[in-house]
């Protein structure tokens, strides 16, 4: 839920959990890693921005690009995650996937500089499908690119940002079309709407059906939700939300899918002897 608030608080990057804890489900699966090695890049795709809950408005939410001490301080949201999660009993399934998921082969990345085989397979994973959603999404200062383009910069950058093998299976996927349903969806069959009046994203849970409001959360924009060929669209009424409509709304059904598609996955005895592991360091 952290994760997904920090989500909540920049109104353009709506889905950006789930997409990217998507796409390491289906690059784990296409590179045949065992189940265990899926269901932990994608819970950690789902959860590797969560060190942004403390990072300042003002930065998360610049609609310009960012200065050098601005991105000092957004490049210490891995280590912050971490520090987040450290007690917890099941940190050491995803703690690669939040601590090292901006590490690059090269060494050029960071917090910590790690080369080659010392980052861990779900940060080599998460940092792939984080770079081309981060790609392929539109940002105040800039328009998304193209599938072909993201996919063009991920090839160039094997071995130096990306790792070699990882990056040609996901290249594969993203030519043959595998990734095209993740690809501006806020969850499976959702697709992503835009403010007409300042641009941001307006997500649209699974749960919501036709007649129900939802707001915009840079403008505070009031929409209504209307069926038209089957799908949900989001129409202006004219009004702005109250400070009560504007509160961010967990969607609690969104996270039960993702941990529970990622629980399906993983052994048992494995989430146990995370957990033991854990207990023992914190007695």
């Amino acid at each position: 839920m952290m994760a997904w608030f920090v989500e909540a608080r920049d109104p353009y990057t709506g889905g950006h959990l789930w997409r990217v804890s998507r796409y390491a489900r289906l690059l784990g699966e296409a590179a045949g890693l065992p189940s265990a090695d899926v269901a932990r890049s994608s819970l950690g795709g789902f959860l590797h921005d969560l060190g942004k809950i403390g990072i300042p408005d003002a930065v998360l939410r610049k609609s310009s690009a960012l200065t050098d001490d601005e991105f000092a301080v957004v490049r210490t949201h891995p280590e912050m995650g971490w520090r987040m999660l450290a007690g917890h009993p099941l940190a050491d399934l995803i703690k690669e996937a939040i601590y090292s998921h901006h590490e690059r082969p090269d060494g050029k990345g960071y917090p910590r500089g790690l080369r080659g085989e010392d980052i861990l397979l779900d940060a080599r994973i998460v940092g792939i499908c984080d770079a081309f959603d981060a790609m392929t999404s539109s940002r105040p200062y800039r328009v998304g690119m193209s599938r072909e383009q993201a996919l063009a910069i991920i090839q160039s950058q094997s071995g130096g940002q990306f790792d070699v093998e990882l990056s040609r299976v996901f290249v594969e996927l993203g030519e043959c079309g595998m990734l095209d349903h993740v690809m501006g969806h806020s969850d499976d069959g959702i697709p992503l709407q835009e403010c007409p009046m300042c641009g941001p994203i307006l997500v649209i849970k699974r749960t919501q059906q036709a007649g129900e409001h939802i707001y915009c959360r840079n403008c505070g924009g009031e929409f209504a939700l209307a069926t038209e060929a089957a799908t949900l669209v989001a129409r202006p009424t004219g009004r702005a939300g109250s400070p009560a409509d504007l509160q961010p709304d967990v969607d609690h059904e969104l996270i039960r899918n993702v941990v529970r598609e990622a629980a399906e996955r993983m052994p048992l005895e494995q989430m146990l002897t995370s957990a033991g592991q854990a207990l023992s360091a914190i007695a």
